[in-house]
Order: C-alpha cells, then structure tokens, then sequence
C-alpha cells in the first residue's frame, strides 16, 4: 500500500545527492519537539521519510509519542527509531531545539525566529555560531521571485479562521445572543480540515435560514492580503453562505445588508495606502519606500468590519493597519441597531481580531502578545491598554493570535510542508561544512537560507548583530548608563537561580550575569531585569571550558555556583588562582577543604554550605546555642529535622513527593550512610540503601503524618558547634509517611543503581517500562501477568510496594527515554511524567530543631526553633527561596566587604549569621520558637 501511495503522490527525484560518496550514505535525523505541548507537527510525514530511505538515506526519528504520527508509523517506512542522532549530518524539526541539545558542527533546519534579531532567541543563536553550527531557516527559503517555497501558510489561514469563527460564537453569547457559530469548535477539535469544514458549512445552513439575530446587523469580515494565509482563510470562510464585495462597498454594506449571509472583501495596499505627496498607487515604488505613504485603513475600512483577519507580512518602514488610538477610537463606532428588551444591540461594530502573522507590535500596533491553542483568545480594552484572558464579557475586542496555528492541523500540515521541502533535502545533505561557504555548490534557495555557517553568521544575515548591538546601545541610554560598581556572576540557572538574581539585581550597582548551558533558561531568567546578563557557558573537562571559565570568574568580584555540588571543587579552585570569592549552598567537600590554606594565602573566602539545609539549620542552630552558652547554660541534646515537600494536597502519589531540587540527588542521597548519637550510644546506618529501612515516624508538626531518616554523619557537627556535652545529635531528613516503604521497591527492583548498564544506552532502540523492569529482575518473559508476579515475589509479596511501581507506571508499555543507568533512566521519567511540579501547585519546607538544654540551676529546658514555609505557585518555590536567598544575602555581604574571614567557612560564626537571619526575617521568612520546660 505504501508503494501503491509513493507513485500516486509522484514523489520528487532528490537531485543534490548526486556526487556523494557513496560509501558513506547520508544520515538525517528529524529531532522531536520539545518547545510546545502543542507541536505534533514533522518536517516530514512517513511515506516521505520512506522515499528518502529508498533513495539511499537513512533517516532516524527520534522517538516522540506526541507527533500526529506515530513510530510505528515513520518505522514501517524504514526509519530508525532511536534517541541519539549524533551521526546525522543533518538534524530536521519544525520549531527550534533547546540550546543545551545541540549537536556541535551540525547542519540543523527549523523555524529560528533570529532573522530580526529577536531579543529571546539570540542565546540560541549565540550557541549556534559557539558550536559551529549550519543553520537553515525555513523562513528564509525563497524563489528566485522572492516568494517561500516552505511554509505553512494555508493551515494557518485556515486553523486560524475556524478558531475565530469559535470566537465569534463565544463572544456573540456574551453579548447576549446565541448563534449558529456557537456549533464551531477550535480547529484542534477536528480530526481534519475536511471535517472543520464541513462543520463550518452546517453552521453556514443555519445562517441561511435566519438564524442570525436581526439585531446585530451584516457581519462582514475583511481580509488583509492575498496570500497562502489569506487564501486558506477563505478557504474555510466560503463554507458559509457569503457574499464577498469591493472594498469601496462597504457602507452600503453595512447600511442595507442581509443577515442571512455573511459578507467578505479582501483588502490589498492600494485600497489604503495613500502617497504623502498624492498621485496614484504605485506597487513597485511602494517596494522600496514604503514610508512615503501613509494608511487610511483606520478610517475607509476598519469602522466597518466585524471581524478583521490579519495575515499580511508588515515591514517596519510602512505605516500600520492600525494604532493604539485608531484601537480605542473603533470601540466609539456603533454596533448599528436599538436594544429591545431581551435584544440587546452590539457595544461596537467590531468584534474579534485574528491576527494569523503573530507579528508582535507589527501591523497591529497594539498586538504585544500571543494567545496559544489552549488559551486562544484574549480581549483587549484599548481605552486602558489591557487585555483580559478567561471573560468574554470583558470590555474591548476579541483577539485571537496563535503564534503556531498549523499545529492544530497537525498531519495536513505535515504533509503539504514536507512535500515542499522535500525537492531540497539532496542538497542539504551536502551542507557538512568541509566547503568554504562562498564555494558552496547548493542552489540560491538553499545557499540563502543559510543564517550561519562553521561558526559565522553569513554574509545576508551579518546586520543581525548590527541590531543587536543597537538595540542594546538603546537599552544602556534608557537606564541612564549606571555603571555598575560591583559583579557576580552565578554560574547555574535551574530552580534556586531565579531568587538569588531578583534579591540581587535589587541593587541597581551590582552586575549579575547568570552563565548556564540551558541557554534559553538564562536568558528568560534575566530578561526582566535591567542589570542582570546571561552568557551560554558549560563546564566541561577541556581546556575551552577552563579557559572560558576563568575568563569569566576574572571579570566579576564574586562567584555564586548553583552547580552540581561536584563541580563546586572545579569553580573553587579558578576563584582561587583568579583571587575571587566563591558561596555555594553545598556541604563542604574534602576536596573542598583542602583549598582552604590556598584561599586564605590568596585572601579568597570560600563560603560553603549557605542555603537551607544545609544553611538556614546551621544559623538558626548556632544563634540558640550561643544565647545559651552567653547565659550559663549547656546544650546536652539536639535534634533536627528539616525536608522539602508538595503541599499535603499535591502529594496525591505514590511516594507522596514531588521534586522541588536536584531529582538524581534526592533518589541517589538514599543510598548514603549515615551516623548520629542517641542517649550516649554510636548508630551507624551502613550504605547502599540500609537508610531507606531505618526510617521512623516523626511528629514535629501536629496534623503532618511524617517520617524521617538520619542525614549523613551528624556526630561531625558536635565539633563543628562546640558541643562536647551532647548525649544526642541527629540531623535528619522528613518526608511524608509511605515514601521510604515506595523507594524500597524501586530499590529492591534494581533502579536506583547508578551504574552504567550497556542495554540502557541512549543510542540504542527504545525499551518499554515492562522491558526494563524483566532485564532489572533477570526475567525473559514480559507478559503483563508474569512479570507482575514475578515482581511481586521479589518484593516480599508486597502489595503496598507492587501497587506503588503500577502507579508509577513502571510496569507498563510506555516507551522509556533510555539514560544510560537505571537510575537516570528513572529519573527522567519521574521527574517529566510523575513528580513534577504542574502549573498551580505548590511546595512546603518544614524545618525543626529540638534542643534540650540545662541551666546553671540544674534546670531543664526543651526549645523548638520551626519554620514552615510554603511556595507561592505565581513565584518562587519554598524550596528555591529558602536556598537561594540565604546565598545571595551571602553573595552580598561579599560584595560589601563586610565578611573577613577567608579560607574554606561555614556560616557558624554570628558575624555571618546574624546579618543573614536578620534580611530573612525583613523578606519574611519567620522562625516560632518555643520553649518548655
């Protein structure tokens, strides 16, 4: 059958793959889309991928259960299915790949959105030119007449008009009136764009009967252009009863038109772009100077229309469709007729803008955000410059501005932009960078697509960085200039970042540039701060890396590392050699200390251990142990619990958690040793998961069902706190009640073993959840029954625990994203799939220390130090701010010279921790403490 459909569909011959050796076949790989939960879109469908393996290619598809078409799919047309697509010469995806995937010197194609220097997608470009990588821009891709030959442009006039006509209906009934549009969905709802249109003609029988209030008068939609967005606009409009007419029609339209159809006129330049200087249109002298006409659309077209479609490619030298005032102004023209009781008239003659292009701030002045498919439309007031999503009774226009429409037609959409891009795959399969670009033998198409090539932007698109440059030149004079009188940089930009850059980005003196290998994670952590920089920097075990490293730890006063707590050692030892202070909120390493007689010769403070556990504890701890000592008393016992946890109503799992910091560490910790002293006696809990079974009911906080394991040596902290008269000393770490029963099972199963196993590798093929869990338990047979069985045995006939790994869906068909080691592969798919934080939730800290102490009187008494703190799911997570404020506080007090000491410290002495609990307690973060004697 899939032959029988080759030759029906009369597939391209691939010309540019003449002259290549053959003895090494090309390789291209089509990347899986990670940028939206939306994109089910592929540069190619699978009878494509099938002709381009017959013609010698191999193609590989990463593996994705999102596309509208399946693995099985894109595997019956001869592709590989596998994750690592390092030998692909050419890797292919519609929207842009996260930056920290990237593959070195690659040939990658996909929408780049760098063409006009856009501000958020210059750290990808950044990493593209850093890698060597050759960039191909769909975008770009045109004829010899200047026209793009790969584009979606029909499936985005016309999921876009389904959407608005959905619009229309929802907005109409807020007004008072129910209509035949109500019967419209958003084009997503469909399962083509047969179906959506034959919907739309349903609706437009409706109409023909009358079904349309008299009250709101003709309904006329006008369209911008004449284009692919344009004509497949039309296409799902002229499902319904229309009557399409002459711009100059218009009043006459609206004046006397019949409700019992829908009337339409398509709008081109020459209907309102007028000449400064009078005279006629002239198209070609328009081309060239836009800016010498000016636009009466404002006031000959938009007062009578009900619906705009916007579609058309705006340069900024041309005037606009319409401006801020011409908005507000539209919203004084009347809706045409008399409310009746139960009749109510129109607010305004216009409705709903759907502006296809998502040209932000473009033809549409005050179109300065996307609406996305699962929030399709937003209204915007113009009298107040605000826009409201959810109402659709709110005061203003309707606007719908989905900036990838076509993925609601994903398959269609698929294969008309595949057999468009197709004819010119040869070619970029040559692209491998051993050719200069100006020797570069592909077509003009291609050739000028190229945006960046072995390290360089090309010659077409070098005025980027000119924009770039100007642009930031206009952001340094809007700030006036402030030099910044002090920098730090923070080297990391996952969950406690974001904290630590708002506290110190607070002071308009300090520089803050945040450097991370997730590229667009930095720069969306920094963009809305006026004194803050990102830089894309990884850190390697090559000379690049050290080098760019120092050069970036030479050129700030302090260093704040949010990394891996094994790589602080690598950052602390250049601080060191670059004479530069170092906070990290990690526990102090050996490797660690034995820097400190290094630091404290070079004058450099290595801070360690200033978060919140370990941090917060420590300060807490040592400012009641210092009253006490200042007032006769002796500390005999002490007690500390302290963990991260979802909310009690966000723990609805199987080990009752979800991860508010570093997953690998959370699940790898429990398989660490542990030590502590109990009444006068040594326990020592063995590695290699004896703490999971150590585990006891914990009651700190009164309505919690809590429980809790010791947390490493605690005995090390009687020295560290100059308690040598302690019967007691337990640090330990809480969770709530059923965790460490869950994480035995996985245990007991063989997945938190972080050694590497050779059937786990990312480059082989894909393994379902019930192919792992049989090869962990050295079992063959991976019927569902069986294997259930034989899991269950080796849990001890366990039900509780067998229940648990079902929950987590570890015992099912789900493919597994292969990491290398079990734990890993675990991990991920945790830590996407299962305990994961979800928009609207939130996270709690719970921390307590217990501290038995006796007076000079032989009196006793029991003190407990609590703070509890929740996360704010618009903001920062407990987790985050309680780490990350204490380091930036730390960072701070660096900066100012008002910490001394130098060498590897810890914040145990009260000209470190008082200061710091001091700013704790002004960002409220509160600590209860109470007293019993």
């Amino acid at each position: 059958m899939l032959r029988a459909v080759r030759f029906a569909l009369g597939f391209p011959r691939l010309p540019g793959l003449r002259g290549m050796s053959s003895r090494q076949p090309p390789v291209l790989a089509i990347a899986r889309e990670e940028t939206s939960i939306w994109e089910r879109r592929a540069p190619l469908n699978p009878l494509q991928v099938q002709q381009l393996v017959r013609s010698g290619i191999k193609v590989i598809v990463q593996p994705s259960t999102r596309r509208a078409y399946s693995m099985d799919e894109y595997s019956q047309a001869g592709a590989v299915i596998q994750d690592n697509v390092s030998e692909a010469t050419v890797i292919m995806s519609i929207k842009t790949i996260p930056v920290d995937t990237l593959l070195p010197d690659k040939t990658y194609s996909f929408f780049s959105h760098t063409i006009k220097a856009q501000e958020a997608n210059m750290p990808l470009l950044d990493a593209v030119l850093d890698k060597r990588i050759r960039l191909l821009d769909y975008e770009t891709m045109k004829n010899h007449k200047g026209q793009r030959v790969v584009a979606f442009g029909q499936y985005a006039g016309m999921a876009g008009m389904i959407n608005i006509l959905h619009g229309v209906g929802l907005r109409l009934l807020a007004f008072g009136h129910h209509t035949p549009f109500m019967h419209i969905g958003t084009a997503h709802n469909y399962p083509n764009t047969s179906a959506a249109k034959a919907a739309v003609a349903s609706v437009g029988r409706e109409i023909q009967y009358g079904l349309l209030p008299s009250v709101l008068g003709p309904i006329v939609f006008v369209f911008t252009g004449s284009g692919n967005v344009s004509q497949g606009a039309q296409e799902v409009f002229k499902q319904l009863p229309v009557e399409m007419v002459h711009p100059s029609q218009l009043p006459f339209v609206v004046a006397s038109g019949d409700n019992r159809r829908i009337y339409g006129t398509i709008v081109n330049r020459e209907d309102y772009l007028v000449h400064r200087h009078g005279g006629e249109f002239d198209k070609e002298y328009c081309n060239v100077h836009p800016e010498m006409y000016k636009s009466e659309f404002a006031t000959t077209i938009a007062p009578y229309m009900s619906v705009l479609i916007n579609g058309t490619y705006w340069d900024p030298r041309s005037p606009r469709l319409l401006t801020y005032a011409d908005a507000k102004q539209l919203l004084t023209v009347n809706g045409g007729s008399v409310s009746k009781p139960g009749e109510p008239c129109l607010p305004h003659r216009l409705l709903a803008i759907c502006d296809i292009s998502a040209d932000l701030g473009g033809s549409l002045e005050f179109m300065t955000e996307c609406t996305s498919i699962d929030s399709p439309f937003l209204i915007y007031n113009p009298v107040n410059n605000e826009s409201v999503a959810g109402d659709m009774s709110a005061s203003g226009m309707l606007i719908s501005s989905i900036d990838n429409m076509p993925a609601q037609i994903p398959r269609e959409a698929t294969d008309f932009f595949g057999s468009h891009l197709q004819p010119f795959i040869g070619e970029v399969l040559r692209i491998d960078g051993s050719e200069d670009f100006k020797n570069l033998s592909v077509s003009p198409t291609v050739k000028d697509s190229l945006i960046a090539y072995n390290g360089h932007l090309t010659p077409n698109y070098e005025y980027i960085q000119d924009r770039r440059a100007k642009r930031e030149a206009k952001a340094a004079e809007a700030r006036c200039e402030v030099t910044p009188a002090q920098k730090v940089l923070i080297l990391g930009s996952g969950y406690v970042s974001a904290p630590v850059v708002e506290y110190l980005t607070r002071n308009e003196k300090y520089a803050v540039t945040v450097a991370s290998n997730v590229a667009s994670d930095a720069s969306r952590l920094v963009s809305q701060y006026a004194n803050a920089t990102h830089k894309y920097w990884t850190l390697g075990h090559d000379d690049k890396s050290e080098s760019e490293l120092k050069a970036l730890v030479s050129e700030h006063d302090v260093v704040i590392s949010l990394l891996p707590p094994s790589l602080h050692i690598v950052v602390a030892k250049v601080c060191v050699a670059s004479s530069k202070h170092l906070v990290t909120c990690s526990y102090t390493s050996p490797e660690m200390r034995k820097l400190s007689g290094a630091a404290e010769d070079a004058g450099v403070t290595l801070l360690n251990e200033v978060g919140l556990d370990p941090g917060i504890d420590h300060m807490l701890a040592m400012q009641c142990f210092n009253e006490v000592s200042k007032h006769g008393g002796i500390v005999e016992s002490f007690v500390s619990w302290c963990g991260g946890l979802p909310a009690p109503e966000f723990s609805d799992n199987p080990l009752r958690y979800k991860f508010s910091w570093n997953p690998r560490s959370v699940l790898s910790n429990l398989k660490n040793s542990a030590r502590y002293l109990k009444n006068g006696k040594l326990v020592d809990v063995p590695a290699g998961g004896w703490l999971m079974h150590s585990a006891c009911p914990v009651d700190v906080i009164p309505g919690f069902n809590l429980e809790g394991v010791p947390n490493r040596d605690s005995t090390i902290y009687s020295e560290k706190y100059g308690l040598a008269s302690l019967h007691t000393i337990l640090r330990g770490t809480l969770r709530f009640l059923g965790f460490f029963n869950a994480v035995q099972a996985l245990d007991q199963v063989g997945l938190l073993d972080d050694k590497e196993h050779a059937r786990l590798n990312p480059s082989l093929s894909p393994l379902r959840w019930c192919d792992v869990m049989a090869m962990l338990i050295s079992q063959t047979d991976v019927r569902a029954i069986d294997l259930k069985s034989c899991v269950y045995e080796l849990l001890g006939r366990d039900l509780v625990k067998l229940s648990a790994l079902e929950k987590l869906g570890l015992l099912s068909e789900e493919n597994v994203a292969l990491k290398g080691t079990p734990l890993d592969t675990l991990v991920s798919h945790l830590q996407e799939k299962v305990l994961a934080f979800e928009k609207g939730e939130r996270d709690l800290v719970i921390l307590q220390h217990k501290i038995g102490i006796r007076w000079s009187d032989s009196q006793k008494e029991t003190r407990k130090i609590t703070l509890v703190e929740y996360g704010d799911p618009q903001g920062f997570s407990a987790m985050a701010r309680l780490t990350g404020l204490p380091a930036a506080i730390a960072g701070e007090m660096l900066l100012e010279g008002n910490i001394n000491r130098t060498g590897v410290v810890e914040p145990l002495y009260a000209e470190i921790y008082e200061p710091i609990l001091r700013k704790l307690n002004e960002a409220a973060i509160n600590f209860k403490v109470m007293s019993q004697s």
